[in-house]
């Protein structure tokens, strides 16, 4: 069983294989085939980027990456961590948008151990509400006829024992496959983690006479959640996260044992999508409709802002942008110009940069004017994640 402490850092803080030891081999491997998630540093260390999540080594080692919510050294992991759940509520496509995190204790927990008691929460729903049966097509050889003869299998099996039958047949029983994924989950945790075993061990018990599942993928593909099975998916979607590996950025190379990254960048921008798509009304996000450039009748380069409004019938644009500004400077060239091509595609008067606001920065930053179009402008604004959103703070449109 893997129990090592996690080694805890923040967003593109440098990572020194003195403090490190042997493992800092397995990361480096990780790190030529993933610069974008893991860099290397002049002296040779290994820096973070813009993902967070945890990367586990086949040694054993855990590395931890938060998000960077400070512009000095944070000492508060447990407030990076919270803000970290409070943005994987709004992600695409997760267990985590239906999981109900106002009782969740983070205090001191790492980052996959939180994963692992979310799904023991979820599973002890699940359980509550019972475990569902169902007909389960069998195959064996009985000393007594019973639903269908198999009798090519008969023969072979029954050449010389003439007193037994090679039957297929259905049987009412919990060992269908969504609970035998469950078991499997609830066997690879336990080899993760000592902190709930007693839980696991609880749980498995109720799963006893479940067979494993040895294929996975093929296993998720046998998956059916009629109506009836509905309240199984989020714990199943939680299963897939754990069995198939399924970080929410990819990754390549096989050095690492197990990995779950999430790109901040996106999970930003889902984050911010979301709180306009509850508050605003005409939000579209990701809009797709105009292209940049067109030769002949082919449309290229697809325009896709973050957040499309309509308020007071003007059309407003909003990009996302997960970076940390300190001053004018900081905002990129290239942000700019994807934000003056939005401007004059969209027609747009007002277009708006979205940046996180740090807590300890409190920065102010005036609007801008396009030059030679003075009729329409940039806004930048910061966004504050630490808090639960409220239309009140939110973008005051100009």
């Amino acid at each position: 069983m893997k129990n090592q402490q996690p080694k805890t850092v923040i967003e593109y803080e440098e990572i020194k294989s003195s403090e490190i030891g042997k493992p800092f081999k397995e990361l480096e491997e990780f790190a030529k085939q993933n610069p974008t998630i893991l860099s290397f540093t002049r002296n040779g260390n290994l820096k973070s980027q813009n993902y967070v999540g945890i990367i586990q080594t086949k040694s054993g080692f855990v590395l931890e990456i938060l998000p960077k919510i400070s512009d000095k050294e944070d000492k508060d992991k447990d407030k990076s961590k919270a803000m970290l759940l409070r943005m994987l509520k709004t992600l695409k496509d997760s267990p985590f948008r239906n999981y109900q995190m106002a009782n969740l204790k983070i205090e001191n927990l790492p980052i996959f151990e939180i994963f692992i008691k979310m799904f023991l929460d979820e599973l002890g729903i699940l359980i509550r509400k019972s475990i569902k049966s169902d007909y389960v097509l069998q195959e064996e050889n009985l000393p007594y006829l019973k639903g269908k003869l198999k009798i090519s299998r008969h023969i072979i099996k029954n050449l010389i024992h003439k007193e037994k039958f090679f039957v297929e047949f259905d049987e009412y029983m919990q060992n269908r496959i969504e609970n035998q994924i469950i078991k499997t989950t609830l066997l690879f945790l336990q080899r993760k983690t000592k902190r709930f075993q007693r839980l696991i061990r609880e749980y498995l018990f109720t799963f006893d006479g479940i067979d494993k599942v040895y294929d996975v993928k093929s296993a998720f593909t046998k998956v059916n959640l009629d109506r009836t099975i509905k309240y199984y998916e989020n714990v199943l979607s939680f299963c897939k996260v754990f069995l198939l590996h399924k970080s929410f950025s990819p990754y390549k190379g096989d050095s690492i044992a197990f990995a779950l990254l999430f790109d901040m960048n996106r999970l930003f921008e889902d984050y911010v999508g979301s709180c306009f798509k509850k508050h605003y009304k005409n939000v579209v996000l990701q809009h797709r409709e105009y292209h940049l450039l067109k030769q002949k009748d082919k449309k290229l380069f697809s325009l896709r802002p973050d957040i499309y409004l309509k308020d007071k019938n003007k059309n407003i644009i909003l990009d996302t942008k997960w970076k940390i500004i300190k001053e004018e400077n900081d905002i990129s060239q290239s942000d700019l110009y994807q934000m003056f091509a939005y401007a004059v595609r969209y027609d747009c008067k007002e277009v708006y940069l979205i940046y996180p606001k740090i807590y300890d920065l409190n920065l102010k930053i005036d609007e801008f004017e396009f030059c030679g179009m003075e009729d329409r402008k940039l806004y930048v604004r910061f966004f504050d994640i630490s808090e639960d959103f409220e239309k009140k703070n939110c973008i005051e449109f100009e």
